[in-house]
């Protein structure tokens, strides 16, 4: 939990037990780290002070002799002893939520062999599987067994639209570009450095793209836009903290990522009126339909890109739809809300 970055998980925390709250729920959480920023000083919040929030968890609820009716984890491994644990301790309801993107190639044999073992081993002692997006629900099946057909269900990720400022017309002629991401290599920002360094020159010159983000490939990036002779199309802006209100500020998003899950930055962009160019991984293409409200391309194609690039900038291709409005009738922090609350019936 950053203070200096609220994200869209933590919106979803807070409205969330806000809401059990209003339904005479009560709720604990348990984190790795204490907050005290935004909504978080209302929640009852135990931190792990660093230790294996699992086992902590584990040895809190046998010292402490307390019995939870729910158990839900987010953002924790799916199918291990820690589920049987619980169950040995009392027999909670468990709800798992899988946040997880997969590797662009799969995971090798022998992992595939490790989770569909602990399938198995394990899988019988969650009541519910939950993905993000359809993709993440496909992807538990494929990991740990077609036999949990029966109790994965897919609720999306939403987003809370009300302080997303809203981009209410579009440059075609001179269009701007932003991305925000994570500076990792499975984010793909090197291969839109590679997609930019093949445009024409005289189409080159007229596009540049604010970065937002940090992370450990940042200077490996920094390094490949001077290779590349692309420094004057890249602008490395940081981390930024309020994004909502940059998003409305560009005409397209660029998300180029090799792995991903369901992408909150899609969403918030996306309720900005802001399209995004993005790749076929994850559940992208359950949100980005190619044309309509943004464009697809193979993960790792730069020559695709680069045509996509080529295109907007020379104004062959556009989008002119609300791309707002589908955030607001699908993908709303409300609905998601109310989905995983309907869990608890």
């Amino acid at each position: 939990m950053d203070p200096n970055r609220v994200g869209g998980m933590d919106r979803f925390f807070w409205q969330f037990d806000k809401k059990c709250k209003k339904n005479n729920i009560e709720t604990v959480w348990f984190f790795p780290n204490k907050a005290s920023h935004g909504n978080y000083p209302e929640l009852n919040t135990i931190s792990s002070e660093g230790l294996p929030l699992e086992s902590f968890f584990i040895n809190y609820i046998n010292e402490n002799h307390i019995k939870f009716d729910f158990v839900v984890t987010h953002f924790i491994e799916l199918c291990t002893s820690f589920f049987k644990k619980i169950k040995n301790h009392h027999p909670s309801r468990i709800i798992c939520i899988d946040h997880n993107p997969r590797p662009i190639n799969g995971y090798s044999i022998k992992k595939k062999i490790i989770k569909r073992v602990k399938g198995i081993l394990y899988s019988k002692h969650i009541n519910v599987f939950i993905g993000v997006s359809q993709y993440t629900s496909n992807q538990i099946l494929n990991d740990f067994g077609g036999h949990l057909k029966n109790k994965t269900y897919t609720i999306y990720n939403g987003v809370f639209i009300d302080d997303i400022l809203k981009r209410e017309q579009r440059n075609f002629r001179n269009p701007t570009f932003l991305t925000a991401s994570h500076l990792r290599e499975s984010k793909g920002i090197q291969d839109l450095i590679d997609a930019v360094a093949l445009l024409p020159d005289d189409t080159k010159s007229k596009i540049v793209i604010d970065i937002y983000g940090d992370g450990p490939y940042k200077s490996v990036l920094l390094e490949k836009v001077y290779v590349k002779n692309v420094v004057s199309n890249f602008n490395f802006k940081g981390s930024k903290s309020n994004l909502k209100v940059i998003f409305h500020q560009y005409d397209y998003m660029l998300q180029p990522s090799h792995m991903e899950c369901f992408s909150l930055s899609i969403l918030e962009s996306l309720a900005a009126n802001v399209p995004v160019i993005t790749t076929n991984v994850g559940g992208n293409e359950e949100v980005i339909t190619d044309f309509e409200n943004g464009f697809i391309f193979p993960a790792n194609n730069t020559v695709a890109l680069k045509n996509i690039l080529q295109d907007l900038l020379s104004a062959n291709k556009k989008i002119l739809i609300d791309t707002r409005i589908l955030m607001e009738n699908n993908f709303s922090l409300d609905k998601m809300v109310e989905n995983h609350f309907q869990l608890l019936s």
